[in-house]
């Protein structure tokens, strides 16, 4: 999978703009607030339709402007794939070869993208919420049916919410509606926490070789689901369904008490174990790099079983936060392997050296030439 062409229009601090990529590595070069993290955000957009770097689209717009425009030629399974995004007030709208898309989760995984920037390394240090968006975005890319069910999912557990919320205001009293909901959530987070097992299991395995190969066989990375279903119990959807069910049984009351869902899908996490230890709370700041460079570069060969292709790589400014061990690692890694964009304010000694024949985009005040 490949982004052969960029053409953005009012898109942040570009007005009109057109690139071609090569096909390895293709790199941003500028000093910081330049415009290159933009481009790198508009490849983004291009696959998820949304930001990265914010929840409010009309950010992405042009201050001028009324809407802003994303396309791109993709070149995936031996053939040419235009893709549109816009956005306007009026929302978004999502084109695959020139077709308007129905519904977003429709439109995601046309191309898929791993993004590895500095506050990524908030995977292994920052709040379960993050993991959690972790596992919901790549998952979602790679398996249009777990986007479906976590996009479900969210939607019932909003209104289930809202209805809790009146439960405890004594604004609603029908308990059967209650229990409805809770039938549905059960359904949709069971299919999530299947989807979940069998995926982690993947991304275990293949982080758990890089970071043997980082550490020169010193570190042995394993992952431990967290969750209030015992992990004997996500045997099967059947059995997952029973779990949750009896769970949420067990919590009503506390549910009415609180005004929210206390137990499911949304409230779980993923532990990172290096040589037994949760790196968080016991590892090192080396350690817990090394293991959010695992963990992304795990992702690509994810995307790689389960999709037939590799995905592109985005990688913001994350070469000045790595050591030259891990720099190495990272770039022997990528070369003639996935297409690659990267964005730097200068190029180390050892990108240099080990990067073979970049295509290199020199940002300035929103200006962008070849080099």
């Amino acid at each position: 999978m490949e982004l052969n062409k960029l053409t953005v229009q009012n898109f942040r601090n570009y007005s009109n703009l057109q690139l071609e990529f090569s096909t390895g590595i293709n790199i941003f070069l500028g000093a910081n607030a330049q415009g290159k993290t933009n481009l790198l955000e508009a490849i983004y957009v291009l696959a998820l339709t949304r930001s990265h770097r914010t929840s409010n689209d009309k950010e992405l717009i042009n201050w001028q402007n009324q809407t802003a425009t994303v396309s791109g030629s993709v070149w995936r399974d031996n053939y040419k794939l235009p893709l549109e995004i816009t956005f306007s007030k009026k929302g978004k709208k999502a084109l695959v070869n020139h077709l308007e898309q129905a519904k977003l989760s429709q439109y995601v995984g046309n191309l898929n993208v791993v993004l590895f920037a500095p506050e990524d390394l908030e995977l292994v240090k920052g709040s379960p919420a993050i993991r959690r968006n972790f596992i919901d975005r790549e998952f979602g890319q790679i398996n249009p049916k777990y986007l479906f069910n976590a996009t479900q999912y969210r939607n019932i557990l909003r209104q289930r919410n809202n209805y809790l919320r009146q439960l405890q205001l004594q604004q609603a009293h029908d308990l059967v509606y209650l229990d409805v909901l809770t039938e549905q959530l059960v359904n949709y987070g069971a299919h999530i926490l299947l989807a979940r097992k069998s995926l982690l299991a993947k991304l275990e395995k293949v982080a758990h070789q890089t970071q043997q190969a980082i550490t020169d066989g010193q570190e042995t990375l394993t992952f431990k689901y967290v969750s209030a279903i015992k992990l004997t119990e996500l045997a099967d959807l059947t059995a997952i369904k029973t779990a949750l069910t009896n769970k949420f049984a067990s919590q009503k009351n506390r549910e009415l008490q609180q005004g929210t869902t206390v137990v499911g899908p949304h409230r779980d996490d993923l532990q990172f174990l290096v040589n037994g230890q949760n790196v968080q709370s016991f590892g090192s700041q080396g350690q817990q790099r090394t293991t959010a460079l695992a963990v992304k570069l795990a992702e690509i060969d994810l995307m790689k079983i389960e999709t037939g292709e590799y995905p592109v790589l985005l990688l913001d400014d994350v070469l000045s936060e790595l050591d030259t061990k891990r720099q190495t690692h990272l770039l022997k890694t990528i070369q003639d392997k996935v297409q690659t964009f990267i964005t730097t304010p200068s190029l180390s000694d050892v990108a240099r050296h080990l990067i073979k024949k970049p295509k290199i985009f020199l940002v300035e005040a929103g200006k962008v030439t070849e080099e």
